[in-house]
């Protein structure tokens, strides 16, 4: 087993509380930091678990865990979580892993899950949509749609989602959410092969060769998945091709940094807006 197996890897570093008397990681915290790179693994397919088993009709049981011990990872090491679906049966799928540090292989593993009823807890078949977005993510292909429109078009997925994650997680009144410059936007829903809104955002023009970027909202179990970068992306593209000079935004101060990496600068000083803080952001376009 090697790095180059896997196209999916979640990172964590070891903490103090998963170091034994022999002073590595107790061997049984290996399966929790496989089961942790499962859940990621869902986010990477842009499929928030919860919701997206529900419209499947069943939930996954572990039937199986192996692991087998190769070396072992101490207190600080900085472990890389190779996942992959390897193989997918009528009823039943099976998750390769492998525990890096660095290129060293320290812990392999595999799980084999169960697709099935969560009332009864018996099997039954694999739909095909998931059957689908694995083979489809496996294989190198994108299992995310980005779609383009106006207000009108994308109102149903993009209102609910950014109720969501801005009344509903950060608590920001209703009455703000929402507003008159929805009708005048251009709005972008990323979308899941389940047809589910994952992420939204949208692009205003308050003024001429001057775009801005607004209520950009990703799930959050999904979150960490390159969803938000795809939109910033998909608008900074859109900004330029109808002639807009720069790209501005207000940031929440605690996604900052996530905008820095797309190139945007920060300029003034903190505001305040509906009782979170913000920084105004501009990107230059050649």
């Amino acid at each position: 087993m090697k790095r180059s197996d896997f196209r999916f890897f979640h990172r964590l570093r070891v903490r103090w509380a998963e170091i034994d008397m022999q002073k590595i990681v107790f061997n049984g915290h290996y399966l929790s930091y496989i089961d942790t790179a499962v859940t990621a693994y869902w986010g990477r397919i842009a499929l928030p678990y919860e919701t997206a088993f529900k419209l499947l009709g069943g939930e996954l049981y572990v039937k199986k865990a192996t692991l087998e011990y190769h070396a072992s990872a101490v207190m600080d090491d900085d472990l890389s979580i190779g996942m992959k679906c390897s193989k997918l049966g009528n009823s039943s799928m099976v998750f390769e892993a492998g525990i890096f540090r660095g290129d060293k292989l320290l812990v392999s593993g595999e799980l084999i899950y169960v697709f099935a009823d969560p009332q009864t807890q018996t099997s039954k078949p694999i739909p095909e949509a998931l059957r689908h977005i694995l083979l489809i993510y496996e294989a190198g292909q994108p299992v995310v749609d980005l779609k383009m429109g106006s207000w009108s078009e994308l109102k149903t997925m993009a209102a609910a989602l950014r109720h969501e994650v801005f009344v509903n997680e950060q608590e920001v009144p209703v009455e703000l959410e929402l507003d008159e410059l929805d009708d005048h936007a251009l709005h972008a829903v990323v979308l899941n092969k389940l047809g589910q809104g994952v992420a939204t955002g949208r692009l205003l023009q308050p003024q001429a060769h001057v775009a801005q970027i607004g209520r950009m909202a990703v799930s959050k179990p999904l979150r960490g998945s390159h969803l938000g970068r795809m939109l910033v992306e998909a608008f900074i593209e859109a900004a330029r091709q109808r002639g807009d000079h720069e790209v501005i935004l207000h940031a929440q101060c605690s996604a900052e940094v996530f905008y820095r990496k797309l190139g945007f600068e920060s300029h003034g000083d903190v505001f305040d807006d509906a009782g979170i803080d913000h920084i105004g952001m501009t990107l230059k376009l050649n």
